[in-house]
């Protein structure tokens, strides 16, 4: 109305970024839950990875900001949301998360009380996989990505489902994720890239949301994200092994200890 002052918004801001490819009626859903949250994004990118169905029209509808990636593939997709996103927190899902209202209450929670966090993930179900076959089935994927991914980062992996970070953290280590590789994940990428530039990732065991249970839907799709999960694993041991990774991750928890220092007895610090 006339006269009114501008609404400053909540500090601090926070964007969700959501990369879609031809996956409108996910993605409606996923944009009424996070216009129904409890503490409000800022905005809320949607990347269009070369949508051919209603994703991007209904998206705009919604009064999301979209962003265009022509080059196909979700690292690719993901990066140039980030990129784009102008909020103080950086929120990812994908477009078949379905997050409860206090979804993004919690996660500014998190941060806001432990102001030394970087990154923080948190678990899922299949929306899609109804009873005790799909709670064993999320208890298994969650588990072992967790524990798996984990051993291999030497640090808690972030889940592109469900997950967030400061945007100074983006800024140190988007030069440094395969945005141009369509053949990795874009998350467990993005947890080497966090985990190597020394930053801290927590798991928070009730920041849940519901996904669709894609991976189960045909042996083909297991096959293809193993192999995803095998280059990732490839292009990100080549540059430092596993074990001296978790060599860099003991010298940073004991800085003062035999780990963090030289041959010489010398403090690297």
């Amino acid at each position: 109305m006339p006269g009114a002052h501008p609404v400053t918004p909540a500090r601090p801001t926070v964007s969700v970024v959501v990369p879609v490819l031809d996956d409108a009626e996910h993605l409606r859903v996923c944009l009424a839950l996070l216009a129904a949250q409890s503490r409000p994004a800022l905005e809320v990118v949607v990347v269009d990875n070369g949508c051919v169905d209603d994703s991007a029209v209904l998206a705009r509808a919604a009064g999301a900001r979209v962003v265009r990636e022509p080059r196909r593939g979700v690292p690719a997709a993901a990066a140039a949301g980030l990129d784009a996103a102008v909020g103080e927190l950086l929120v990812r899902c994908d477009a078949d998360t379905r997050m409860p209202a206090d979804w993004l209450e919690r996660i500014v929670a998190r941060f806001d009380a432990d102001p030394g966090l970087d990154a923080l993930t948190g678990p899922g179900t299949f929306h899609d996989q109804p009873g005790l076959r799909g709670q064993v089935r999320a208890a298994l994927y969650t588990g072992t990505y967790r524990w798996g991914a984990g051993a291999a980062v030497a640090a808690t992996p972030v889940w592109g489902s469900n997950c967030a970070l400061r945007a100074e953290a983006w800024q140190a280590v988007r030069t440094r994720v395969h945005r141009e590789r369509g053949d990795v994940h874009d998350d467990l990428d993005l947890s080497f890239q966090l985990a190597l530039a020394g930053r801290r990732i927590r798991f928070d065991p009730d920041l849940r949301v519901e996904v669709a249970g894609r991976i189960f839907h045909s042996l083909r799709q297991r096959v293809r994200q193993g192999r995803m999960a095998v280059t990732t694993l490839q292009v990100n041991w080549a540059r430092l092994s596993p074990g001296r990774r978790w060599l860099r991750r003991a010298a940073r928890a004991h800085p003062r200890s035999r780990w963090g220092r030289g041959p010489d007895g010398q403090s690297r610090d």
